[in-house]
């Protein structure tokens, strides 16, 4: 029974120091990730025109924070319920999420960047 009551904490403040860890991560974003949008849409937006950006390296940087984001939301996963398959299932939708809203991200950007800006905004947050 203490064994069982021991385990649970320790999975508790496993999954508690992933998510801190996933708040850090938004917490530095502007120094760990390349992302002109970030200080773009902290200003005035709409009367500035869209920043010069390398679509390579954002895409790099994208590539990178959805990775490092869902690695971590994985391991909390595991923590809380110690079922690989609903971590593979997991995997599974973020992989597919990635391809879907990269394509659309990068659609808009290249095709509508100047008339669709709140697009852009819409996908920042993922």
């Amino acid at each position: 029974m203490l064994q069982k009551i021991v385990n649970h904490k320790v999975r508790i403040v496993c999954a508690i120091s992933l998510v801190v860890l996933l708040t850090l991560i938004r917490a530095y974003e502007d120094d760990l990730f390349y992302d002109p949008f970030l200080n773009y849409f902290k200003a005035d937006y709409y009367n500035l025109p869209l920043p010069k950006i390398d679509n390579f390296q954002l895409f790099l940087g994208l590539v990178f924070r959805y990775s490092l984001n869902a690695v971590i939301s994985l391991g909390v996963i595991y923590a809380l319920f110690k079922d690989f398959e609903a971590v593979k299932f997991a995997s599974m939708l973020y992989l597919l999420f990635f391809v879907g809203f990269i394509m659309t991200f990068f659609f808009v950007l290249l095709y509508f960047g100047e008339t669709h800006k709140m697009t852009l905004f819409t996908f920042e947050d993922f």
